[in-house]
């Protein structure tokens, strides 16, 4: 093909002439950027989790639960069928937290935190052991009180009783968890 112009360099010859020493590329096409994740409300998470710390009363009287009684709260619309599985212990337990040797102030961070980590990791069944109150004399059982009131206030909590006697008796609880959203 001569070019119109009457010279002898066609026009692909004048074009490489034009751009000089160049190498092709390794890939014709440009990689798509991958999708950003979710932004995480950091600082939403942290303020919602200070009030529910400040939720959770630490209204306390001694009469409120015997060191041997057992304990139990259920949400309404809970069916009834899961809490019999609760009370016979026929979840399988995803996580426990003792809470022996801990002062209320300790406990009340513990379970906080705990519930945290439970949520996050979708967690459904769990166990903690607040002790019988024993050791506490003429008090009571101090920490199962302060766990029988802070439990109740927590929006995540569907469910809890006492455990069977190999697991804790009146000095632990199973605890049933909501379950957490998966975003989709």
């Amino acid at each position: 093909m001569k070019p119109k112009n009457g010279t002898e360099q066609t026009d692909r010859e004048l074009f490489r002439q034009a751009i000089g020493d160049v190498r092709p590329l390794q890939h014709d096409r440009i990689k798509p950027y991958k999708k950003r994740p979710k932004a995480i409300p950091r600082q939403t998470e942290i303020s919602e989790q200070r009030v529910t710390q400040d939720m959770m009363s630490d209204d306390y009287e001694a009469a409120d639960v015997e060191t041997g009684e057992e304990l139990y709260f259920a949400r309404d619309g809970i069916q009834s069928k899961l809490i019999r599985k609760l009370k016979r212990g026929q979840y399988r337990l995803d996580a426990e937290l003792d809470l022996h040797g801990l002062n209320v102030e300790a406990a009340r961070r513990a379970i906080s935190e705990f519930l945290e980590l439970c949520r996050r990791e979708d967690l459904r069944c769990v166990r903690i052991i607040h002790g019988k109150g024993l050791s506490s004399r003429h008090k009571g059982p101090v920490l199962k009180n302060m766990v029988n009131r802070w439990l109740r206030q927590r929006k995540e909590v569907l469910a809890f009783t006492s455990t069977l006697p190999q697991h804790g008796g009146t000095g632990a609880i199973y605890v049933l968890l909501k379950r957490a959203r998966k975003a989709v």
